[in-house]
């Protein structure tokens, strides 16, 4: 497969031998995206996968790109949001002159230093020529305009990303009752973590771009009087609110992530700074993992107990509170985590080229199918904790 959005009829053919025969065993399918700029199309091609597979989420969360893709997905029929997802990441992705790494002719755009170079040079064209359909500069730099001005807080406009998003995404659709749709934020003043949930909010365009507004770069966003910024300056993932603070259900969770926590001790400064970067917004998904399979492991532990109590012990007080926290309830956690080339540094995530685009797409596809090929991945859990993690890249597995 060239392109990720063009597919010969072989590969159609067994894309349709992919789809899994009726729904797993389980009360909720949902799909979890981090955030990660340019590296989202990872999650998009991950989407693709499971749509061919008819794994279709009944909750889509997301933080920053993540958000954007949740609500690509969510804003849509299933039927037309890999379309979708394609037409926005082929529209923020238009291939400039000076891409060199896409010209096949340039000797050296398939070696290492060359991928270097030229992912330098494209991240570099969208820091000061913008991203078509998404962010602009503004004219001014933001310290010559007066203090208070709306202008004098940030590098770039996101008025085209809300134009996009009005284009693409049906909002009346992710306030339906079809997809539960969770994206996080930052208030400013309070500096507390809120989350944008169609259970609570009606959504709009705004509750997305405030999701994905990340200072300096991007403006705030004002939402009812108050002003958020992205969500990943304190989580970059949604695990915990959709498996803490969600309902209790038997859940099978594919973790999005773009961002990986294990990595390379750097050897010079360009790669302590993507080093840096990946520490910071691979927001501990392991450690909030560990985490969570502890506190699954007492809730059944507890329901366990509860049940062998006599009769006259389950109605005192203390029965009952426990009984209000334990539970018998299974969770799925499917891991997947896009892997890094050795050629791209600091800048992956604002480096918007074509050929980036669609090789981070494919990184994304190609991880699912070899996923699914696995029939434990999406297995109910039949250990005593009832919870089960899968990873790929760690049971080495193709």
């Amino acid at each position: 497969m060239n392109r990720p959005e063009r597919m010969s009829p072989a590969t159609v053919r067994h894309a349709k031998d992919r789809r899994i025969a009726g729904r797993p065993e389980f009360e909720c399918i949902s799909l979890l995206l981090q955030g990660g700029g340019a590296l989202g199309a990872y999650q998009a091609g991950v989407y693709q996968a499971l749509a061919e597979a008819n794994l279709h989420p009944d909750w889509v969360a997301g933080i920053s790109i993540g958000a954007i893709n949740a609500a690509l997905i969510a804003g849509n029929p299933p039927e037309a949001r890999v379309d979708k997802l394609r037409s926005f990441w082929e529209g923020i992705t238009s291939t400039p002159a000076w891409d060199w790494s896409a010209n096949p002719h340039w000797p050296i755009g398939h070696s290492i230093d060359g991928r270097k170079l030229a992912n330098q040079i494209n991240s570099m064209s969208a820091l000061f020529c913008g991203v078509a359909g998404f962010f602009t500069p503004r004219m001014l730099t933001p310290w010559l305009h007066p203090s208070g001005d709306s202008k004098a807080t940030s590098y770039y406009d996101t008025g085209s990303l809300r134009t996009t998003l009005e284009r693409l995404v049906d909002f009346d659709r992710i306030n339906s009752d079809d997809t539960r749709f969770s994206v996080g934020a930052v208030n400013i003043r309070s500096g507390n973590f809120v989350y944008f949930d169609t259970t609570t909010h009606t959504i709009r365009p705004e509750h997305i771009l405030a999701s994905a507004a990340l200072p300096p770069g991007f403006p705030s966003v004002e939402i009812e009087g108050e002003h958020y910024w992205d969500g990943g300056l304190v989580s970059n993932t949604p695990l915990q609110w959709v498996l803490q603070f969600g309902p209790r259900q038997d859940t099978l969770a594919f973790q999005v992530d773009l961002w990986s926590a294990r990595g390379q001790f750097p050897r010079s400064m360009a790669e302590v700074a993507t080093r840096q970067k990946e520490i910071l917004y691979s927001s501990r998904t392991r450690d909030n993992t560990t985490r969570f399979t502890a506190s699954q492991k007492v809730r059944h532990a507890v329901e366990g107990l509860l049940k062998k109590l006599p009769k006259e012990m389950q109605d005192c007080p203390e029965a009952k509170i426990l009984s209000s926290f334990g539970d018998q309830k299974v969770y799925s956690l499917v891991h997947l985590i896009y892997r890094a080339k050795k050629y791209e540094g600091d800048s992956k995530d604002y480096e918007f080229s074509r050929r980036s685009m669609e090789e981070h797409w494919r990184a994304g596809y190609n991880d699912t199918v070899r996923t699914l090929r696995h029939p434990e991945s999406i297995s109910r859990p039949e250990n005593a904790e009832g919870i089960s993690i899968f990873d790929i890249s760690e049971c080495g597995g193709e």
